[in-house]
């Protein structure tokens, strides 16, 4: 427990900071292994232990570490011209996110999200049957102004990606690779606006150190997983998230 103080900064206890660490390792694994999933089940963990104010800067920087080290593992097959379409789009889609926080409801924002996600999952929609590059730009763009509002747009950017790829090497190495500019460019508004990480960091470092081990673990499962199988599972992962979100919006 005097490990676990050491890391804690002002107003989380020490068992929100060892159940944190712990499941870092937990929802890196099922991002890597099902494609999907990580970011919201930690940012909904999060907000149990975490003050409202840092919940989406520290979140954003804990998934920033987490998704440098996927990268890493998954290099090789990161689709690097669609991720700079991406960051063509994020850029701005960021700027504009830092301005737009508040404006509308966090709530109906999640409805919406989720349902929307649900639709491109299980809705025949030929013309998304094969996402160009350059679809990434408003990808990048909406899905980083909506990620400054409520945090995790991973799902929305997954089913996108999924589009694009029917390959699950390059599906989750280009997926991690988008995340981790959105992270990185969410991190950067929050650093410029005054948001003081520096008591974080100890805590940070620890989350991100076990996430990267649950990345390495997960990432052997993805690599024997049937191409089928994974589709499956990535489709009902991505369906439970989705109607989660559409429940906490509905609930308020």
């Amino acid at each position: 427990m005097d490990i676990l103080a050491a890391l804690t900064p002002e107003g989380v206890s020490a068992f929100g900071a060892g159940t944190m660490i712990l499941a870092s390792f937990f929802t890196s694994m099922l991002t890597v292994t099902a494609g999907i999933g990580g970011g919201l089940a930690m940012i909904a963990l999060m907000a149990y232990f975490v003050p409202v104010a840092a919940l989406i800067p520290v979140h954003g920087l804990v998934q920033l570490g987490s998704n440098v080290g996927r990268i890493w593992l998954l290099r090789h097959h990161v689709a690097w011209v669609y991720l700079a379409a991406f960051v063509a789009g994020a850029i701005p889609g960021a700027i504009l996110g830092r301005y737009a926080v508040g404006l509308m409801p966090g709530t109906a924002m999640k409805v919406v999200l989720g349902l929307f996600v649900l639709v491109l999952v299980w809705v025949p929609l030929p013309k998304l049957a094969g996402v160009p590059p350059l679809g990434m730009a408003p990808t990048g763009f909406v899905t980083t102004c909506l990620s400054m509002l409520f945090g995790a747009t991973g799902p929305l950017n997954a089913v996108v990606l999924s589009k694009a790829f029917s390959d699950r090497m390059r599906f989750a190495a280009t997926f991690a690779s988008v995340m981790t500019v959105q992270h990185l460019l969410k991190v950067g508004v929050f650093g410029a606006a005054g948001f003081a990480f520096g008591p974080w960091l100890p805590l940070i470092a620890a989350m991100v150190a076990t996430g990267f081990a649950g990345t390495w673990v997960g990432r052997h499962f993805l690599m024997s997983m049937p191409e089928k199988r994974f589709r499956l599972v990535f489709n009902v992962c991505l369906s439970v998230l989705a109607l989660d979100l559409v429940r906490q919006g509905l609930s308020g």
